[in-house]
């Protein structure tokens, strides 16, 4: 897999194109520190709105600890996004073929993983969620490398599916993974363009 574009890239063209991210202001993202950005982290991982993160009881050497493993591993990496140069979500993409779905499902050349997490607040602005996952897809669909997503969401993360499915991913089959049973689904390059609009 080669190269992503500049982590720190404006998102905004991309978006502005697409119905979901068009009132939502300015994306951005910038690698995470693993270190610098533990504390954010761990606020919004125990949130309960973030149950299906599953760091609920997690102290903040734990997610220190573990976003310094994702940042020594080769296959898998983080990625902090902004709204408005403010910390707004969490966006994590892994090679398939080496971590969280091994022996699961058969990867294709061109398949990238993805997790995202949007930040619990008490001033939820109408769209936002969806603009965020529209933009983590528009990043990763920006390497010519990545021909399909992956995700396994929960089987019972229902608003997760239909987001997903918002943006062109479609469900395969449910699958048993070691914390959750999960349906793994499917978003290729041009089902996403179908789907948001968003060039890619």
């Amino acid at each position: 897999m080669s190269a992503h574009p500049s982590p720190t890239t404006s998102l905004d063209e991309a978006l502005r194109a697409a119905p979901s991210g068009a009132a939502v202001g300015p994306l951005t993202l910038r690698p995470l520190d693993p270190l610098k950005d533990a504390e954010l982290l761990h606020t919004w991982v125990t949130h309960p709105k973030a149950a299906y993160w599953m760091m609920q009881d997690a102290k903040l050497e734990d997610v220190e600890r573990a976003y310094m493993e994702v940042a020594a591993d080769e296959h898998h990496h983080a990625l902090l996004g902004l709204h408005d140069g403010e910390p707004a979500f969490l966006m994590e993409y892994y090679d398939p073929a080496h971590r969280e779905l091994v022996g699961l499902y058969e990867p294709l050349p061109g398949d990238v993983g993805m997790h995202f997490l949007v930040a619990p607040t008490d001033r939820p602005v109408h769209g936002f969620t969806r603009a965020v996952i529209t933009a983590v897809m528009a990043h990763l669909f920006a390497d010519p490398a990545v021909d399909r997503v992956v995700v396994e969401p929960d089987v019972t993360n229902t608003a997760v599916h239909a987001l997903n499915e918002a943006v062109g991913f479609v469900p395969e089959r449910e699958i048993q993974k070691p914390e959750k049973k999960a349906l793994l689904s499917f978003c290729t390059r041009d089902r996403f363009v179908a789907a948001t609009g968003v060039s890619a």
